[in-house]
């Protein structure tokens, strides 16, 4: 790399050469920190992306994931200047899967940014993955709101290649994220907008949709956790199938007052006190 009045320009491509041929002897050494050093300078001196991920072998070993992705997000930079953009979103994907653990934020973060590497490329089926993945982990993390964004995203691409099965699934999804967000009006008007696809109206994941929203509109906790435990929603992805699971409507799960109550009170006390006492005993084992 040094220059000299007969030497003028730096020699990066024998330097990259012998850079590498020290990061190996480190590396059988189990000198990680020279290694890791040495690639580095490597990649610096060759600008040859597939050196940074190289050095990922060591940080892992180190335990220093952040800084491991680190250098693959900054090789797949490298990659989509290099005109492989292929290469540039499995590269953020195995960074995703490295730091997934440790960060699930930076992790959902790049799974949307390979994402959007594969969409740009049009390997559409590519990007669902990238996506599923995200709205995974965000509703893993209760980031709910960014988990219905994500979801929509999803059932659009799915919309877009005509699985319409799929958006069925992903209809469930929403509805049952809405409804953890307590935004009813939102699950009602994502199942609505769901007659518009193909085969939905009148499918078992509709009706069941409907009963559901029913139950939880008349805070019925039996009805909903009956659709809830249905083998359409236990067998989802599990992050899924928990939201179901844990579903509560509000109002403690008691079913609204019948149109009847207040012919009840017209009959007089006795009337009422039968008809409370038939409803203290519908509930008093508890709503579970």
């Amino acid at each position: 790399l040094k220059t000299g009045f007969l030497k003028w320009k730096p020699d990066y491509d024998s330097a990259a050469t012998e850079y590498g041929k020290a990061a190996v002897a480190f590396k059988n050494a189990k000198q990680f920190d020279q290694a890791r050093e040495a690639c580095l300078r490597e990649a610096e001196a060759h600008e040859n992306n597939k050196a940074y991920l190289f050095v990922v072998f060591f940080q892992k070993e180190m335990q220093r994931l952040p800084e491991a992705v680190q250098l693959i997000e900054k090789a797949s930079m490298m990659y989509l200047e290099n005109g492989t953009p292929d290469t540039a979103a499995i590269a953020l994907e195995r960074a995703g899967k490295l730091i997934e653990n440790v960060s699930p934020e930076k992790a959902v973060q790049l799974y949307q940014q390979a994402a959007s590497v594969f969409e740009n490329e049009e390997r559409l089926r590519q990007a669902l993955e990238m996506l599923g993945k995200a709205s995974r982990l965000l509703v893993r993390g209760r980031r709910l709101d960014e988990a219905a964004l994500s979801l929509q995203k999803e059932k659009s691409i799915y919309k877009e290649i005509e699985n319409y099965p799929t958006c069925y699934k992903k209809t469930i999804a929403q509805v049952l994220v809405h409804l953890h967000r307590n935004d009813y009006v939102a699950a009602e008007r994502c199942v609505r907008e769901s007659y518009s696809i193909p085969g939905f109206n009148g499918s078992e994941d509709c009706a069941a949709l409907e009963q559901l929203l029913e139950g939880y509109d008349q805070q019925d906790q039996d009805q909903v956790s009956e659709v809830c435990n249905s083998p359409l929603f236990k067998y989802m992805d599990n992050d899924y199938a928990k939201l179901g699971l844990t579903l509560v409507v509000p109002g403690g799960g008691k079913k609204k007052k019948s149109p009847n109550a207040t012919q009840d009170k017209a009959r007089g006390p006795a009337a009422v006190g039968s008809h409370a006492d038939e409803e203290e005993d519908e509930y008093s084992g508890g709503l579970c």
